[in-house]
């Protein structure tokens, strides 16, 4: 397993090698992306695998099941450029969400759980694998709590319906837990992730969850070590994978917030004696 974080020099290859040693991380989130020349890309990929840096994913955040026609087109080529992106610079996926149909891109919408929306998404995965045909990389699609893939067995049907090796899982094991049950049971809730979709998990986000008394029910996002999510259970699953999974600390303000929720990270994984 490796852990990686948000590297904020991106300007320059060894710069940013250098940066990803100093804060410890032997991954991170592509620095570029795909209006980068050639050359800048070889550069990057050069530098990263001299360094020992994986370059986890490819992040291609859009809105490809949008209700706008003009939105969606946009996003699905922008996803085959970026899926290309990854594939030159040897990323380990190119991840995005599946979309919304409402108006916001990864908001709730009662049609982004329908069987006709299911059907969107698996031809809109098919036509951008099929469209760039990587060879090094996977497209993945996170998992999130407004849209599918919304838990481990509807990944599962995504995945027998897309059909396609170069298809893949990217685990958020937070935006999976939307209920009490789910959060007080999470021990249990991560080992079902990893046991149905182990074999197809390429990337995992690190972040923490906590259950609030507002009603109804409240859950919020925390940093990793101030919530509720058993880590100890999330980093033992990750460990049993391949040594190259990389665990990414996410959506936090600053730096010190960055090293806080690394260095507990670190503080579970060397409890079990997990190599980061």
């Amino acid at each position: 397993m490796r852990l990686g974080g948000p590297i904020f020099v991106n300007d320059d290859p060894e710069q940013w090698a250098g940066e990803a040693k100093r804060l410890g991380y032997r991954a991170a989130v592509c620095p570029i992306g795909n209006d980068a020349s050639a050359d800048v890309v070889a550069n990057f990929a050069s530098v990263a695998e001299k360094n020992d840096i994986l370059i986890a994913e490819v992040g291609a955040w859009s809105n490809s099941i949008s209700p706008d026609d003009n939105v969606r087109r946009d996003a699905v080529e922008y996803c085959k450029r970026q899926l290309a992106l990854a594939d030159a610079i040897n990323a380990r996926c190119c991840v995005n969400i599946a979309g919304s149909r409402g108006d916001v891109w990864d908001g709730p919408h009662p049609d982004n759980v329908s069987d006709d929306t299911f059907a969107l998404i698996v031809d809109t995965v098919r036509d951008i694998i099929d469209s760039v045909k990587p060879t090094r990389t996977h497209y993945a699609l996170e998992s999130m709590p407004y849209t599918l893939p919304d838990s481990p067995d509807a990944y599962l049907d995504l995945l027998k319906a897309i059909d396609r090796k170069e298809f893949a899982v990217h685990l958020d094991p937070v935006n999976l837990i939307n209920s009490p049950r789910k959060l007080y049971r999470n021990r249990d809730f991560i080992r079902e992730c990893f046991r149905k979709l182990g074999p197809y998990i390429l990337s995992c986000h690190a972040k923490d969850i906590a259950i609030g008394p507002k009603l109804t029910v409240h859950l919020d996002e925390r940093i990793p070590g101030q919530g509720s999510l058993d880590y100890s259970t999330l980093l033992t699953e990750l460990h049993r994978l391949h040594p190259d999974t990389p665990v990414l600390v996410e959506h936090l303000s600053t730096e010190q917030e960055y090293k806080e929720a690394a260095d507990y990270i670190r503080s579970v994984a060397a409890n079990h004696s997990i190599p980061l």
